[in-house]
């Protein structure tokens, strides 16, 4: 069996941001996060672990909540919680189609993968509820001071949107350093992500990992069960 392996591409901004190789199990995924690289398979293609020279990030209680959706939370439509629906969240991310749905990437074996790290503590989920079902949400892995984002669904409007800003105002609370979203896009964008040059991300990173780790189950503060943001 390969031992894990990834670049260092600290203070490399040139280097192709993707290393093809390795192998799709546990020690290589907690591995890849540690040294900023990501796994983005495709069924039939080589392994690639992904560490683009552009990253998506946002400030820790830095997602921009506009007034639509300030309102939106204020009227108590939605009731969020952590760590309590991790599987179906993953599933609804991954059965997502359509353009700039990525969802295609969570193979079997990253759902098993994943699915196992949330048990272990290590992968999180935020659901988005309305009248009890489930509507959107969003799951990633938290290493040290870092919450790596990985995919998000909505079956209702604002629904991931909400499910985003709370769980970054629930990330600051805990005195989390980074918020990770790996790649641009226009919607994170408008949500107030920020792009960040390779070597200035796995600088934020090596500082963030320093941090002590908040293993899980998770647990949401109970005015942000609400929706309740500053």
């Amino acid at each position: 069996m390969q031992h894990p392996w990834f670049p260092d591409l600290r203070g490399d901004d040139v280097s192709p941001d993707a290393y093809i190789g390795g192998e799709l199990t546990l020690e290589w995924v907690l591995a890849a996060y540690t040294r900023g690289f990501f796994p983005w398979p495709a069924e039939g293609e080589p392994l690639a672990w992904w560490c683009p020279r552009t990253r998506m990030v946002f400030e820790v209680g830095g997602v921009h909540v506009a007034r639509r959706l300030r309102r939106t939370l204020r009227q108590g439509r939605f009731t969020f919680s952590l760590d309590t629906r991790f599987e179906a969240v993953l599933g609804r991310c991954r059965d997502q189609r359509g353009p700039g749905r990525w969802g295609t990437w969570i193979t079997p074996k990253v759902t098993e993968i994943y699915s196992e790290l949330h048990r272990r503590g290590i992968g999180h989920s935020i659901e988005v509820c309305r009248d009890g079902e489930l509507v959107g949400g969003l799951y990633g892995l938290a290493l040290g001071g870092v919450f790596f984002g990985e995919s998000m669904f909505s079956d209702e409007p604002n629904a991931s949107k909400a499910g985003l800003a709370v769980l970054s105002e629930q990330l600051l609370r805990w005195g989390f350093a980074l918020f990770d979203c790996q790649v641009p896009n226009d919607h994170l964008i408008r949500m107030g992500g920020l792009d960040m040059g390779r070597s200035e991300f796995l600088h934020a990173l090596a500082l963030g990992l320093a941090r002590p780790a908040r293993p899980g189950p998770w647990t949401i503060d109970p005015a942000l069960a609400g929706g309740l943001l500053p």
